[in-house]
């Protein structure tokens, strides 16, 4: 099998604008500036710059037309309801906190100037993640479409990768390994519902050790643990814990194999054990 690292493409013309806008918005985060009003004004630049001037006197203009008004009044986040505070166990002075910083993730994301744009679009999540998350460690790459539930409850390790339509459900904690990758349109749980009520939720930590990959359109359920360097395979539902070095795959997800680097002692209790 072949060893395709990813390509080196040159600088993009705009790369210094690019570089220059986000080194001003790291000095505001930094700064403490205001984050809702941040929010704002960066979503505003981005999607109404005729209106990034005058953006209070737009939002109140009674010429304009009422959706108009209303789009842009949804460019700060107080303007706006997540899903994720109507969540009982939220804590709303952490939420409050970081949910413009999640808003601006999730909107940049819909408009021209983020959407598949690769580059600039992981060297802003990238910057936004550590004013987000509980813990985050170097080099983390996540692409479009990324969701969490509060965000702060995320702990995540050195160079994870996070691809498209991943969602990723803290509320009872995610807790990612160094090196772990997450595939398109995975999702990985931390909380349940009871089969009898769905209002009785139990919150749970899920855990993805170092080196796991989760790969496409694959599922972890609340509390599941995932050991050292395992996978649990396409369409899988993980239920209960993997072991490390183990390969899951069907519904619910099952060992088959052991991948060949795994430490000698590794190979009990796989259904059908193969070593490629």
């Amino acid at each position: 099998m072949a060893i395709y690292p990813l390509r080196k493409l040159p600088a993009l013309p705009v790369a210094g604008v690019a570089e220059q806008w986000l080194e001003k918005l790291g000095a505001d985060l930094k700064s403490g500036a205001d984050r809702s009003s941040l929010c704002q004004r960066t979503l505003c630049e981005i999607a109404y710059p005729q209106y990034a001037a005058n953006w209070e006197t737009a939002v109140e203009d009674a010429k304009l037309p009422l959706a108009t008004r209303l789009a842009l009044s949804a460019l700060d986040p107080r303007n706006v309801t997540l899903e994720p505070e109507y969540y009982a166990e939220c804590d709303d002075a952490r939420f409050q906190k970081v949910k413009p910083l999640l808003w601006l993730w999730y909107s940049f994301d819909r408009t021209p100037l983020g959407g598949q744009n690769v580059e600039l679009g992981v060297r802003l999540r990238r910057l936004l993640a550590p004013f987000i998350f509980k813990r985050c460690g170097e080099n983390f790459k996540a692409f479009q479409y990324v969701e969490f539930s509060f965000g702060y409850n995320m702990e995540v390790g050195d160079n994870v990768v996070v691809h498209r339509y991943v969602l990723l459900d803290d509320r009872g904690g995610i807790s990612l390994g160094n090196n772990v990758s997450i595939s398109d349109f995975a999702n990985v749980y931390s909380h349940t519902h009871s089969i009898v009520d769905q209002r009785d939720v139990t919150d749970a930590l899920t855990r993805l050790d170092d080196g796991v990959r989760i790969t496409y359109h694959a599922t972890v359920l609340a509390g599941v643990h995932v050991g050292e360097q395992a996978m649990v395979g396409a369409m899988a539902v993980a239920t209960k814990d993997v072991k490390p070095y183990h390969v899951y795959v069907g519904i619910p997800a099952k060992s088959v194999r052991v991948k060949p680097n795994a430490p000698p002692g590794d190979m009990e209790n796989v259904t059908s054990v193969k070593r490629r």
